[in-house]
C-alpha cells in the first residue's frame, strides 16, 4: 500500500498522541503546510555550482536541513537528488506537469545559446538531448516564479565574459515577456545563501518582492557597499592586504549594491573588505568585465 507524505504525517501524529509522547506541533504544521506550497525545481546551467554550494551552507535564517525538511519542497535538483539519468528527467517532467503554473523555477548559471543551442545538455527526454537553453524556454513559462541564482544567471557573469564562445546569456534576456511574473535576479558570485533562502521563503509566503531596475530585491540591493563600508573614513592605501580604504586601487564598492557588509559570509564571519581585499563588484551587471586592482610595478 502506498501512502502520501501528508497522510503519513497525520498517522504519525495519531501514533504520537496514542503513546502520549511530546511533539513539536509548530514544526509539524510547517512540514505539512509545505506540501501545498509552491515546490522548487532547480536547474543548473553554465556555471561552477558555487551558488548551490553557497546555499547548502546557509545558516541564516536557518540551516539547509531545516529548509529542505520544513520550509520548501524541492522536487528537482541534480546536485542534491539521488536519482540520475532517465529517472531524474522523469522526476523533472512529473513535477512540472503536476505543479504547472505553481512551482518556483531556480536557474543557476548562464544559458549557453551558441552553436545552435547545443551546449550544456542536462539530460534526455524520449531519447532526445535536452539542452539548458531549451529547458529554460520549456519550463520557464510554466513556472509561477523564476529565480536567477547568482550573477551568471542574472547577468551572464563569468560564463558570458569575453570572448563568450558558448554564447551565454542571462535568464531574464532569454525569458523576456514569457513569464507570468518578473524574473528575480539574486546577483552574487556566488549568491549569498541568506538572500537565496529568504527570497524563496518570501516568494512562497508573500510573492515577488520589490525589485530594483536590475530586477534584484531592493531589500538586499538598495545600498552601495562604499556608503556603509567600515573603512570609508580611513586613509586610502595603494595595495591590498593593508588596512584602509581600497577605492584608489579599484574597489568597486562605490558603484556596487550588495548585502555583503551586513550579511557577510561563512556564518557572518567576514567578507572581502574585512579580509583586506577590495570589493570585486560581483553583484553588478558589469561583473567581471573590468579589473579590480590596479597596482603599479613599483608597489
Amino acid at each position: 500500500m502506498k501512502i502520501n507524505r501528508r497522510d503519513f504525517l497525520k498517522w504519525s501524529v495519531a501514533a504520537v498522541a496514542a503513546l502520549k509522547l511530546e511533539m513539536d506541533m509548530d514544526k509539524l504544521n510547517t512540514v505539512m503546510a509545505a506540501e501545498s506550497d509552491p515546490p522548487v525545481i532547480w536547474l543548473l546551467g553554465s556555471g561552477c555550482s558555487g551558488c548551490s554550494i553557497s546555499t547548502l551552507n546557509v545558516t541564516n535564517p536557518t540551516t539547509i536541513e531545516d529548509v529542505l525538511q520544513n520550509k520548501i519542497s524541492m522536487k528537482y535538483d541534480s546536485t542534491l537528488m539521488a536519482a540520475s539519468g532517465e529517472s531524474a528527467m522523469q522526476a523533472l517532467e512529473n513535477a512540472v506537469n503536476q505543479y504547472n503554473g505553481q512551482f518556483i523555477l531556480v536557474i543557476e548559471g548562464a544559458i549557453p545559446g551558441g552553436s545552435s543551442k547545443n551546449y550544456c545538455i542536462i539530460g534526455e527526454q524520449n531519447g532526445v538531448p535536452l539542452t539548458m537553453y531549451d529547458a529554460v524556454l520549456k519550463y520557464g513559462p510554466k513556472a509561477k516564479y523564476v529565480v536567477a541564482a547568482g550573477t551568471c544567471a542574472s547577468f551572464g557573469g563569468v560564463a558570458a565574459a569575453a570572448p563568450n564562445s558558448t554564447g551565454c546569456v542571462s535568464v531574464k534576456s532569454l525569458l523576456s515577456g514569457k513569464t507570468a511574473n518578473p524574473v528575480v535576479n539574486l546577483a552574487g558570485c556566488p549568491v549569498n545563501a541568506t538572500v537565496m533562502v529568504q527570497t524563496l521563503l518570501d516568494l512562497i509566503l508573500t510573492g515577488v518582492p520589490s525589485l530594483d531596475s536590475y530586477s534584484r530585491p531592493r531589500k538586499y540591493f538598495s545600498t552601495d557597499v562604499h556608503s556603509v563600508c567600515p573603512r570609508r573614513e580611513t586613509e586610502e592605501v595603494s595595495q591590498p592586504g593593508i588596512y584602509g580604504c581600497y577605492e584608489e586601487i579599484g574597489c568597486k564598492g562605490p558603484d556596487n549594491q550588495s548585502p555583503c557588509p551586513s550579511l557577510k559570509w561563512n556564518n557572518k564571519q567576514g567578507w572581502c573588505i574585512q579580509s583586506n581585499y577590495p570589493c570585486i563588484g560581483c553583484t553588478s551587471p558589469a561583473f567581471p568585465l573590468n579589473p579590480v586592482i590596479s597596482v603599479s610595478s613599483d608597489d
